[in-house]
């Protein structure tokens, strides 16, 4: 046998872990909830709210109340039949017990308690009590209030029966594990967007949502279900017609609605759902919505001669321009890639959603010439525009733009050619630009300055965007493509980083570079390649001692860490021009030392929402969010 080598650890029958219990979730919470981070903390709350969602898909909740407290925990209570509390007789535990504290434990395997569920998995309420530092529930069953208490996953103490109880429901009480957890600060915007969201997708719930620790409150209940939220997330845009189309049908066990709007700008908006659970990465279900818009505006056309036989038919994307939908499915076994449920992969629901939309839509344009007609001029304009856009990224390619032809003139490009590697800062203006080139790190770190404000695309097709020379240069630098040719695998750095004053014209540039990427490249923002830059508002200086503060509070525990304001030496840096290359580099660019921003899109209608308000056309929805959001504004500088 040969021997161990010297230093290396034994690796023998010892080695061996069991991960007993919830042991295995705090472990490895990721594979649970797919992060630690502000992502993972909102899905614990996810998790629970959704048992109370299941309750309403079974027909036994109309109320739930979401609250979170003063002390960092946050409660869900709804009106629902109660979690059993009675000995299970197999384990012989309370079955509350068994629920809360054993991995793939529930009623949702087998369909006696839930037809439809979204947690499917078994491993929903029992992650958030592995990950909680304490988790309380109070269950009201059999007219009678039934309490347990858990730390870290363990019960303290046994179930017990506290009190009489008139109504019937669940309580969940948790406060987040900050050993584990990388913060456990709610946001409530972030949580009430969820709870609007679920409101609309189940109209017949009211949602009651407070925090204690502003006095926020809000309640949410939308009769008008999905057909309403489509009205909601159009609200900033100029609908084609009005009310949005809404389809139901049912094809074997599986339940499928769908309402859609076309707006008069160029951009899609699809959001869908299965068993209320948003599927960011689509799946069968959008494939067969997509395959069934296609053919049947085409069919349409063809019928009525606006479409000629020897002509190429309407393409994917000409019948999306313009088009908001909300696709919502309820299936009796979803089959999702991953605990975090972001794609539908059940095949036979591809064909089931295709064959009703097609029926569906096929009747609705038929009893509604006038809307028909306008969606396919719209969807043929988008086609002279497709064409259009393919001859003009013909000539910038002939042209050695976009793409192998050679980079950008102001592109100041890093030695590596690792992307993995590689950063570029997208920098406001020459003058920071120069800075940024000085203070850089030429090995790994690569420099575009942008001149003025790029164009807004929201208001663009993409043939006017290929026509617009910082656009160009820009697509041309990253190196993917745009349009139909995008290609992933062609990045040239795998952090993007936009580096904008801290002034106004800085957040507008930087919302317009947001709006490019969000609506154009998406796949940048989805796989975490675009960062934002956080630079120092304050330089402080008292002798040889030097610190720098982002916010106006950090600079006064500053200056109190100084001993006050004498001998204090204070510069407000307006923009990043005023920094010197080794003050940029040293707070702004320096991997140990800066602070970066990862965008990601949390929510895809609020970020829809905020880009049609702030870069759509329409003035009046603009107003009023400026109105709303004025004294939010903070180090104004006009």
């Amino acid at each position: 046998m040969a021997q161990q080598a010297v230093g290396t650890p034994a690796y023998d029958a010892s080695s061996i872990q069991v991960l007993e219990g919830l042991s295995a979730v705090r472990k490895r919470p990721g594979m649970y909830i797919g992060s630690t981070d502000a992502r993972g903390l909102h899905h614990l709350v996810s998790e629970v709210v959704d048992n109370s969602i299941d309750e309403v898909l079974a027909g036994a909740c109309s109320e739930i109340e979401v609250t979170l407290r003063a002390d960092g925990s946050c409660s869900v209570r709804d009106n629902g039949r109660g979690i059993p509390v009675e000995i299970h007789p197999k384990y012989q535990r309370p079955a509350l017990e068994i629920v809360m504290t054993i991995l793939h434990a529930g009623s949702k395997f087998e369909r006696n308690a839930y037809k439809v569920s979204g947690g499917l998995h078994g491993v929903g309420v029992h992650v958030v009590n592995a990950l909680s530092e304490w988790l309380e529930v109070r269950v009201r069953r059999n007219g009678h209030e039934y309490f347990q208490r858990y730390e870290r996953g363990t019960p303290v103490a046994p179930v017990v029966m506290v009190g009489d109880a008139t109504s019937t429901g669940t309580e969940t009480r948790f406060k987040p594990d900050g050993s584990i957890m990388e913060t456990t600060t709610f946001d409530g915007e972030t949580i009430a967007r969820r709870l609007k969201e679920l409101s609309f997708l189940n109209p017949e719930v009211t949602i009651h949502f407070s925090d204690e620790r502003s006095g926020a409150q809000q309640t949410f209940h939308h009769a008008g279900g999905i057909s309403e939220f489509v009205e909601d997330l159009n609200v900033a845009a100029s609908a084609l017609f009005r009310p949005p189309v809404y389809l139901h049908a049912r094809r074997d066990t599986t339940d499928i609605e769908l309402a859609l709007q076309y707006t008069d700008g160029y951009n899609e908006t699809t959001l869908a759902f299965v068993n209320n659970i948003n599927t960011v990465d689509g799946g069968t279900h959008v494939i067969g919505l997509r395959a069934a818009l296609t053919r049947t505006l085409n069919d349409y056309a063809r019928e009525r001669g606006w479409i000629k036989a020897e002509k190429e038919g309407l393409s994917g994307e000409d019948v999306r321009e313009g088009l908001t939908c909300v696709l919502s499915v309820k299936v009796l076994e979803p089959q999702f890639e991953g605990q975090t449920k972001a794609k539908l992969g059940n095949s036979e629901v591809k064909g089931q959603v295709e064959s009703a939309v097609n029926e569906k839509l096929s009747e609705y344009l038929e009893e509604h010439p006038s809307v028909s007609q306008s969606l396919i001029t719209k969807a043929l304009q988008a086609a002279e525009a497709r064409e259009a856009a393919r001859k003009a990224r013909e000539l910038t390619r002939r042209k050695g733009l976009l793409e192998g032809g050679g980079l950008p003139g102001k592109l100041a490009d890093c030695h590596s050619r690792d992307p993995a590697q590689c950063e570029l800062f997208l920098v406001e203006g020459d003058s920071a630009g120069g800075t940024a080139k000085q203070g850089r790190d030429r090995e790994f770190q690569a420099i575009l300055p942008l001149r003025g404000k790029i164009l807004n695309v929201e208001k663009a097709r993409l043939d006017k965007m290929l026509q617009n020379e910082a656009i160009r240069a820009l697509i041309t630098a990253i190196g993917i493509g745009i349009g139909d040719d995008q290609d992933v695998s062609r990045l040239r750095y795998h952090k993007i980083i936009l580096m904008t004053d801290a002034d106004v014209d800085g957040s507008h540039i930087r919302t317009l570079l947001l709006t490019l990427f969000y609506r154009k490249v998406p796949v940048l923002i989805q796989e975490g390649h675009v960062y934002i830059a956080q630079a120092p508002l304050y330089r402080l200086q008292k002798g040889s001692r030097i610190a720098y503060a982002f916010t106006d509070e950090e600079r006064d525990k500053a200056l109190s860490e100084f001993g006050g304001m004498k001998g204090v030496t204070i510069q407000r840096y307006k923009g990043l021009g005023e920094m010197n290359a080794e003050q940029l580099a040293e707070t702004t660019m320096h991997p140990a030392s800066r602070e970066l921003l990862k965008v990601t899109i949390e929510d895809a209608a609020r970020a829809n929402e905020l880009c049609q308000i702030l870069m759509g056309e329409e003035v009046e929805p603009r107003r009023q969010y400026i109105e709303e959001h004025a004294v939010e504004v903070t180090n104004l500088d006009v």
